[in-house]
């Protein structure tokens, strides 16, 4: 078998190599990003599910600057006791973003009315960190897609260091 010489090729091979290599970094970023971010959402599924009493519960609006539209967030306080100690919580998820939108925001307090009773979710190792709801696992779901990065980037690579180029046909006798 013979190959045509690497020299022609050289600075094609490095480009796919670079390129490759960019490629599977870039997917194995997004794919430790989905990653964390579902072990986030796993771990409030494991702290101590506890009683509370949902003391506010409503509507904050807040601006950012003088001049930006306002966004609205959830002002929530429940109180509970965990192992004997009171404790004042403030969280409806461990991530939660305020919206341009009251009504997302009323939708989401909804379940949670002044004066009622709930489950919180206190984190054991730090009790005052709770939260009333889990985030999504939604997370997991989607990592096969910067996966996909990865594996063709590291294809690419692959492909670039293994051969030199097309094959040179022999000459027939």
């Amino acid at each position: 078998m013979n190959y045509a010489p690497c020299s022609r090729y050289t600075a094609g091979r490095l480009w796919l190599l670079l390129l490759g290599m960019l490629l599977a970094l870039a997917g194995a970023v997004f794919t430790w990003v989905l990653w964390t971010a579902w072990q986030r959402a796993e771990e409030t599924r494991r702290w101590a599910p506890t009683s509370c009493r949902i003391v506010v519960s409503k509507v904050a609006m807040e601006r950012p600057t003088p001049n930006s539209n306002p966004a609205y967030r959830a002002d929530i306080r429940y109180d509970y006791v965990f192992n004997g100690v009171h404790h004042t919580g403030t969280r409806l998820k461990r991530v939660d973003s305020p919206s341009q939108h009251q009504d997302v925001v009323i939708q989401r307090l909804q379940p949670w009315p002044p004066g009622s009773e709930s489950t919180c979710f206190v984190n054991p190792a730090s009790p005052g960190m709770a939260v009333l709801k889990h985030d999504t696992r939604a997370a997991l779901y989607s990592i096969w897609f910067p996966l996909l990065f990865v594996a063709g980037g590291m294809r690419m690579a692959w492909g670039a260091l293994r051969s030199c180029g097309p094959k040179v046909a022999e000459p027939v006798k």
